[in-house]
């Protein structure tokens, strides 16, 4: 003998969206975007769902899971909706999570190869740091090189790394910039932007520049980055896109300097920029 079981005329929204492989909080959502009629309510002011209700909730689930977006799904059952259209949609939406899992992947193993923090920046960055020993760096050289990478690009960030490079194989370089940076964490708003050590300290940071562009040179730096922008645009595919240019990726990234170390930070630039001015061209 079977059973016999009676099913209901009608059921509550929990039952519905149990049987549908859904909540009630999505039910509600289909309602309020028009995807799904609101059933009327029965006597105790609750929704009841009959079989159609729970024929279209069954379709929607059905197109969710194949990735059609509300919107398509709505024009579908409107009769609106274009199916080749929709499909391209969905194949180009597809097509780009593909693409950002491929990313992850790539991510993950750098991760995996190199390690974190650095594993995390692009490739032309990590690629240029992966002979460097573990702890080579400081966390500060790691930051420095994300905000350079958000601001100007891989490409930005891995000419940086040069610098970093000649740090992280010159000690006397490294504790000569890890003494600056001191000098520069004393400049605090208790200092006058006036004050004689100002103008010491950006001599200092000069002299120091101009001693890591001789090392880097020594080192083979320069040839390294004419590699990097060849293989950078060997890499163009034409369709980047730049979400901010730098000079308002600057405006928007806060530092709490002080008057006295921006005036120090303004007069090095004045100093590099007066030495390049007295350096013959060798062209």
């Amino acid at each position: 003998m079977y059973p016999s079981v009676t099913p209901p005329r009608q059921v509550k929204i929990g039952d519905a969206a149990a049987f549908a492989g859904t909540t009630p909080r999505a039910i509600r959502h289909y309602h309020q975007i028009g995807l799904l009629p609101e059933p009327e309510r029965g006597g105790d002011g609750r929704r009841r769902y009959g079989y159609d209700d729970m024929i279209r909730l069954l379709w929607i689930r059905k197109m969710a899971e194949a990735g059609i977006s509300l919107d398509d799904m709505r024009a579908a059952f409107d009769g609106a909706g274009d199916i080749a259209e929709t499909l391209s949609r969905l194949e180009e939406t597809l097509a780009a999570q593909e693409a950002d899992i491929k990313r992850q992947r790539a991510a993950v193993e750098r991760l995996r190869a190199v390690g974190s923090p650095l594993g995390l920046l692009s490739p032309l960055v990590t690629d240029r740091l992966d002979h460097l020993p573990p702890g080579a760096l400081c966390p500060s050289d790691l930051d420095a090189l994300l905000v350079t990478e958000r601001v100007f690009g891989p490409l930005g960030a891995a000419v940086q790394a040069g610098v970093f490079i000649v740090l992280a194989t010159h000690p006397d370089l490294r504790a000569e910039a890890d003494r600056l940076d001191a000098a520069d964490a004393a400049l605090d708003d208790s200092v006058d932007p006036h004050d004689p050590r100002v103008e010491e300290l950006a001599a200092q940071h000069c002299a120091h520049h101009k001693a890591l562009l001789r090392a880097g040179a020594a080192d083979g730096q320069d040839a390294a980055e004419e590699k990097l922008f060849e293989i950078y645009d060997a890499d163009l595919t034409g369709e980047e896109v730049s979400q901010m240019s730098a000079f308002e990726a600057v405006t928007k990234m806060p530092y709490d300097f002080s008057p006295a170390r921006m005036r120090c930070m303004h007069l090095t630039a004045e100093l590099l920029a007066r030495d390049d001015e007295d350096t013959p061209d060798d062209s």
